[in-house]
């Protein structure tokens, strides 16, 4: 088999998802944090199932390798999703309980009122997220990217860091053709010189690095904030059993990706597997974009607000909303405890 049918098997892999939960849904109002109800004993969890969003090499196969999945009071079900955007909808929808998403989905979801609550956050230095041009480009700088077509997944951490390599660069959207493609379609159109550049993250960005020796033009270390964040449904966070379940594996996931850290080596080959790509890019794509939880605090706060800011003055998205009224910490003492 050919590296160019390799590399496509790659990313149709990693882009199956869950079509029926990506459509429109409808929203509610619920901006501010209700009181959490309160905890229920481990003996009534045994009929409760989370359903959680997740995507290749994501929350799953972190859980399973760390053994975080093991001894759960509740069952757990995942779905997969290509990005963050439609595990939000689907979150809003009430059809997932909670998800891991980069830093942009959040975004969206408060612009569009989404009935959701950010409750967890990881960090990571961003230098997953690349903007890469084919292994031929005589492209060097991302000023250079003026009049040119980008890929990127619309609502994802790769357009909010495209945002800010925009305004970092003095240009604006006009100045350049974004190509809103989901991964899949976009790794094609790379490949196949439709586009000129293809703003993405890891694993892509190491699959497309190892299997087709693609340049980076430039990441998003020190750019974009890099933060993960858990998202839950506002459903499953008024529900006392299921807010219950969702504390316990928000612990055991902040647990997990500190097991990752102090086990590199080890991570990166169940990752490798779980995903299905070569190991050389599961150990590129895991040096570099691990997440270990951090604080909910107001500085990860505030650097969101930068970031949905951004967006309404590209007006991809209406302003008005506060980042803060969709973040929920009723967890915080139990994931310091565990970190």
């Amino acid at each position: 088999m050919s590296n160019t049918r390799r590399y496509a098997g790659a990313l149709i892999a990693l882009s199956l998802s869950v079509a029926a939960l990506t459509g429109c849904v409808s929203r509610g109002q619920d901006t501010a944090t209700a009181d959490a109800p309160a905890l229920v004993s481990n003996e009534d969890l045994s009929t409760v199932t989370l359903n959680v969003g997740d995507q290749k090499g994501g929350t799953e196969a972190l859980l399973k390798a760390s053994g975080q999945l093991d001894g759960t009071a509740y069952q757990v079900a995942f779905s997969t999703f290509t990005s963050g955007p439609p595990q939000v909808e689907a979150a809003t929808a009430g059809q997932i309980d909670f998800a891991v998403t980069g830093n942009t989905p959040p975004v969206f979801g408060v612009a569009a009122n989404a009935r959701i609550k950010i409750v967890s956050a990881y960090s990571n230095n961003a230098s997953g997220d690349q903007i890469l041009v084919p292994a031929n480009s005589t492209l060097t700088s991302f000023a250079d990217l003026r009049g040119k077509k980008i890929a990127v997944g619309k609502g994802s951490s790769a357009h909010g860091h495209v945002l800010l390599q925009l305004q970092k660069a003095g240009l604006t959207d006009k100045d350049v053709q974004l190509v809103f493609l989901q991964p899949a379609d976009a790794g094609t159109a790379f490949a196949a010189a439709q586009v000129d550049a293809w703003a993405i993250w890891d694993p892509y960005t190491a699959i497309t690095q190892v299997q087709t020796g693609a340049k980076t033009l430039t990441t998003a270390e020190g750019v974009a904030n890099g933060y993960g964040f858990g998202i839950a449904s506002q459903q499953a966070l008024d529900d006392p059993k299921k807010n219950t379940a969702l504390q316990d594996l928000v612990v055991r996931l902040a647990k997990a990706s500190a097991w990752a850290k102090d086990n590199p080596a080890v991570w990166a080959a169940d990752y490798s597997a779980a995903v299905g790509i070569d190991p050389k890019a599961g150990e590129l794509a895991q040096g570099r974009s691990q997440r270990p939880a951090i604080a909910l605090d107001a500085a990860v706060i505030d650097s969101e607000q930068k970031l949905y800011d951004a967006f309404v003055e590209s007006g991809s998205i209406p302003g008005g909303n506060e980042f803060a009224d969709f973040v929920d910490t009723r967890y915080a003492d139990a994931i310091g405890s565990a970190t």
